[in-house]
Protein backbone atom coordinates (compact mmCIF):
# COMPACT_ATOMS: atom_id res chain seq x y z
CA UNK A 1 0.00 0.00 0.00
CA UNK A 2 2.86 2.41 0.68
CA UNK A 3 4.17 1.84 -2.87
CA UNK A 4 0.81 3.00 -4.25
CA UNK A 5 0.92 6.19 -2.20
CA UNK A 6 4.49 6.94 -3.33
CA UNK A 7 3.52 6.29 -6.96
CA UNK A 8 0.57 8.72 -6.75
CA UNK A 9 2.71 11.52 -5.33
CA UNK A 10 5.38 11.01 -8.01
CA UNK A 11 2.95 11.66 -10.87
CA UNK A 12 3.13 15.16 -12.37
CA UNK A 13 -0.09 17.15 -12.64
CA UNK A 14 -1.83 16.74 -15.98
CA UNK A 15 -1.60 19.98 -18.00
CA UNK A 16 -4.51 21.80 -19.62
CA UNK A 17 -3.10 20.92 -23.05
CA UNK A 18 -1.02 17.88 -23.96
CA UNK A 19 0.23 16.26 -27.18
CA UNK A 20 1.68 12.79 -27.82
CA UNK A 21 3.88 14.13 -30.64
CA UNK A 22 7.45 14.76 -29.36
CA UNK A 23 7.87 17.59 -31.90
CA UNK A 24 5.00 19.57 -30.34
CA UNK A 25 5.61 22.32 -27.79
CA UNK A 26 2.79 20.72 -25.73
CA UNK A 27 4.63 17.40 -25.33
CA UNK A 28 5.72 16.51 -21.75
CA UNK A 29 7.82 13.34 -21.58
CA UNK A 30 7.44 12.89 -17.79
CA UNK A 31 3.67 12.43 -18.13
CA UNK A 32 4.00 9.60 -20.64
CA UNK A 33 5.97 7.53 -18.12
CA UNK A 34 2.52 6.87 -16.60
CA UNK A 35 -0.66 5.47 -18.16
CA UNK A 36 -3.16 8.27 -18.82
CA UNK A 37 -6.70 8.24 -20.15
CA UNK A 38 -8.89 10.80 -21.92
CA UNK A 39 -12.67 11.07 -21.79
CA UNK A 40 -14.67 13.10 -24.29
CA UNK A 41 -18.29 13.71 -23.28
CA UNK A 42 -18.04 10.96 -20.65
CA UNK A 43 -16.77 8.27 -23.06
CA UNK A 44 -13.14 7.11 -22.90
CA UNK A 45 -11.20 7.50 -26.14
CA UNK A 46 -8.09 5.56 -27.05
CA UNK A 47 -7.13 7.40 -30.26
CA UNK A 48 -6.42 10.90 -28.89
CA UNK A 49 -3.27 12.58 -30.22
CA UNK A 50 -3.73 15.93 -28.45
CA UNK A 51 -6.23 17.52 -26.06
CA UNK A 52 -7.13 20.86 -24.50
CA UNK A 53 -9.38 20.81 -21.44
CA UNK A 54 -10.11 24.57 -21.22
CA UNK A 55 -11.06 24.88 -24.91
CA UNK A 56 -12.97 21.56 -24.89
CA UNK A 57 -11.45 19.63 -27.80
CA UNK A 58 -9.39 16.57 -28.65
CA UNK A 59 -7.57 15.72 -31.85
CA UNK A 60 -7.77 12.16 -33.17
CA UNK A 61 -6.12 10.67 -36.25
CA UNK A 62 -8.27 10.29 -39.38
CA UNK A 63 -8.50 6.61 -40.41
CA UNK A 64 -6.55 6.67 -43.70
CA UNK A 65 -5.63 10.25 -44.60
CA UNK A 66 -2.00 11.36 -44.36
CA UNK A 67 -0.41 14.80 -44.68
CA UNK A 68 2.51 15.54 -47.01
CA UNK A 69 5.02 14.39 -44.37
CA UNK A 70 3.31 11.02 -43.97
CA UNK A 71 1.76 11.89 -40.61
CA UNK A 72 -1.95 11.12 -40.03
CA UNK A 73 -4.36 14.01 -40.50
CA UNK A 74 -6.02 15.01 -37.24
CA UNK A 75 -9.74 15.60 -36.76
CA UNK A 76 -10.84 18.01 -34.02
CA UNK A 77 -13.70 16.72 -31.85
CA UNK A 78 -15.37 19.12 -29.41
CA UNK A 79 -17.02 18.45 -26.07
CA UNK A 80 -16.25 18.06 -22.38
CA UNK A 81 -12.69 16.76 -21.96
CA UNK A 82 -11.36 14.94 -18.90
CA UNK A 83 -7.77 13.74 -18.48
CA UNK A 84 -6.88 11.23 -15.75
CA UNK A 85 -4.27 8.72 -14.64
CA UNK A 86 -5.32 5.08 -14.85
Amino acid sequence: MNDTVKNDTARPDLPDRLSVNPRSKHYVAAIFEHDIGIKLNGKERFDVEEYCISEGWVKAAAPKALDRRGQPLLMTLKGTVEAFYR
